[in-house]
């Protein structure tokens, strides 16, 4: 009975730890917020997730902080005169039922002025939260990895 608890127990627990890595405030959905593990010489770092707004109404995101950076700010990749470039932009609106992604090429939070980099390696875990206009803030964990995580694309474009 034991052996059979423990395969049980074995079985679900990864399930448990894919569920505690998504947040909800209000009707959003922030699915598996992300890093990219960087050299310890890189002057910045970026955060990924994914936005699920599950209402009839549209809201923004406004910002975002955390105590890794001195500031975090949105930006979003755009092609210019044949030139991917990257641009801070003041929000992003998350459309009623649908979903934004913040990938790699694509939006994302930008961490600027490091503060502690001991957070930045495989495996590790930094607080973010987010803040948007109808939602109001919700606190996430942001996962350093290697690579992109399954399922989430390694790069995504913006419309």
């Amino acid at each position: 009975m034991l052996n059979k608890f423990l395969v049980l127990a074995a079985l679900l627990l990864p399930a448990c730890f894919a569920n505690a890595h998504e947040y909800k405030v209000g009707e959003l959905e922030i699915a598996h917020p992300w890093s990219q593990e960087l050299p310890p010489n890189a002057p910045t770092v970026a955060a990924y997730f994914v936005i699920h707004n599950q209402g009839k109404t549209a809201d923004r995101l406004l910002s975002a902080d955390t105590p890794i950076a001195g500031e975090a700010q949105l930006h979003e990749h755009v092609m210019q005169n044949d030139m991917m470039k990257m641009q801070h932009v003041p929000s992003v609106e998350i459309p009623a039922g649908g979903e934004v992604t913040f990938a790699p090429m694509a939006y994302h939070v930008m961490l600027l002025n490091l503060k502690d980099r001991s957070l930045l390696t495989d495996g590790k875990r930094f607080p973010m939260t987010l803040h948007f206009e109808k939602a109001g803030d919700v606190k996430v964990d942001v996962t350093v990895q290697k690579q992109a995580p399954d399922g989430m694309p390694a790069h995504a474009h913006t419309p």
